[in-house]
């Protein structure tokens, strides 16, 4: 093996892999451990730097309350050590079955889900009072509805159980990070798009505050603010329609009076509080450790072109032509020191249906423009499995948008990227092949590097969270700016073509 080059190693972008999403299955078992050992074998001599798996509390903590049972996932961290990669833990605090990809059905605990049947108010529900179960709704953060406990309360306990049980592997290097999940498919989101209730791309989602917790916190934030007539809305549509056929979202709609900027600062706002607690919860669970946390905002990209932008609204990032919704959550997870994970890296817009006025190339551009521009990292995933040229190259473009840099760090970079997912097709040896030169080109065409140090991750024990940012400081965060600019194409392509491409697209930069 080579050397490898010091300068260039500054440009290494580190690659992981999504493991499948029944890596323990709901037996609390390892799932086809024989294959799985293999295949990490496979990915560690493909050069990756570690995996990523959901660590489901349905299974965890499926007994009853404080019940926790690790055991599954205590043999699934030691094939991983063993196999000589790191690794990425999410506490999944979301059911498994009803998004795009779930292919096995992991529901949140079942004591916890029998409060559901005497109170559902727990779940997030829509106007028509439809209630998903896939998460609890963040209006009960703070109730203690859960035999004495709080939402809040019940996942700090969880990842206090994981630090205690799992502290032999934490002690020992395997974790690199532990994403917090802050809502349905562990993003930090409403459950606004479920496909359990009949909602199809690309309609625009639903509000979901109705349920008693969040209508009582928006009647008395609308009170204090001297309009207690106010409602939330009525005019929003449903799951499948587009925005110009509701009262909300069409031209000179709702959303653009007194009454609609107020109901969606209050809508977002909640979210933020939402991350912000649960962090600064994960960060007293995990102090002193040596790994980072993280949390995952959902890339969503259609009707990114429409000026009412109706499907990210619905799901609770404000984001208009005029105003930023994602470099606020970007502010607040610098107070924690997270990692902003973003999704749909793989995604260009002339794949997109321009019925949906898609855009999700300009939508990466801003996230992690403005992630960057408040000193938060940055990492992403793509968000439908791809197995193609078009798609790697996407990615390798997003992860270093301006190129290599052969003198040192590159001027812009992403922390590093997750590939979605392990899977036997993935493996096939063409796909396979192809994902191999993918991964060397993430790594600058340098070699596998086991010192993060030497590509700028420093990583240190966990310090406690900075002081509470105030609202007003973090909502100042909104006022747009121009993105940095994107190359049109990257210049470590994995077709040789791709890299003739890169040095024509430097005199007519993506912008």
């Amino acid at each position: 093996m080579q050397a490898n080059n010091e300068k260039l190693l500054a440009n290494y972008v580190p690659l992981y892999v999504m493991l499948p999403l029944d890596a323990v299955t709901p037996d609390n078992v390892v799932g086809n451990r024989e294959t799985l050992e293999k295949n990490l074998k496979e990915l560690k001599a493909a050069g990756i730097d570690g995996v990523m798996t959901d660590v489901w509390w349905g299974i965890v903590e499926s007994k009853g309350p404080k019940q926790y049972d690790w055991s599954g996932y205590r043999r699934l961290f030691q094939l991983v050590q063993d196999s000589g990669l790191k690794l990425q833990a999410i506490m999944s605090f979301h059911q498994c079955g009803g998004n795009v990809g779930d292919v096995v059905y992991i529901p949140i605990p079942k004591w916890v889900r029998d409060v559901g049947e005497s109170n559902p108010h727990i779940f997030y529900t829509n106007r028509k009072g439809n209630r998903n179960p896939e998460y609890l709704s963040l209006g009960v953060d703070n109730q203690p509805l859960f035999h004495g406990r709080t939402a809040v309360e019940l996942y700090r306990d969880y990842m206090k159980s994981f630090r205690e049980t799992m502290s032999d592997f934490i002690d020992g290097g395997l974790f690199l990070d532990i994403e917090v999940g802050m809502g349905p498919a562990g993003e930090l989101r409403y459950a606004s798009y479920p496909e359990s209730q009949g909602w199809v791309f690309p309609g625009i989602g639903e509000f979901q505050c109705y349920d008693k917790y969040l209508a009582a916190d928006f009647k008395a934030a609308a009170t204090r603010a001297g309009h207690p007539e106010w409602e939330l809305p009525d005019d929003a549509g449903e799951y499948n329609n587009k925005p110009d056929d509701t009262g909300f979202f069409r031209s000179n709609g709702t959303y653009l009076t007194e009454k609609g900027k107020f109901f969606l600062t209050w809508y977002s706002n909640k979210l933020l509080k939402h991350a912000d607690q649960i962090l600064e919860e994960a960060n007293k669970a995990f102090l002193g450790c040596k790994l980072v946390l993280a949390i995952k905002v959902s890339g969503m990209h259609w009707w990114y072109r429409h000026p009412s932008h109706a499907a990210e609204v619905t799901a609770g990032y404000y984001n208009l032509d005029d105003r930023d919704g994602y470099r606020p959550v970007a502010r607040l997870l610098s107070r924690h020191r997270a990692i902003f994970n973003f999704t749909c890296l793989e995604m260009r817009n002339i794949e997109q249906s321009a019925d949906a006025k898609s855009a999700p190339q300009e939508l990466v551009q801003q996230a992690l423009s403005g992630c960057w521009r408040e000193n938060t990292e940055v990492a992403g995933e793509n968000a439908l499995p791809r197995y193609d040229n078009y798609a790697y190259d996407q990615i390798l473009l997003n992860a270093r948008p301006n190129g290599v840099n052969k003198e040192g760090p590159p001027k812009l970079k992403m922390y590093g990227v997750t590939y979605l997912r392990l899977s036997p097709e993935l493996l096939e040896k063409t796909k396979f092949d192809l994902f191999k030169v993918f991964v060397r080109k993430m790594h600058a065409d340098q070699d596998f590097c086991p010192d993060p140090e030497k590509y700028g991750h420093h990583i240190v024990p966990l310090e406690p969270s900075k002081p509470e940012i105030p609202t007003e400081e973090i909502l100042e965060a909104t006022k747009p700016e121009k993105p940095f600019p994107w190359d049109k194409a990257t210049d470590m392509s994995v077709t040789p073509v791709g890299g003739i491409l890169y040095y024509i697209s430097r005199l007519f930069r993506f912008r």
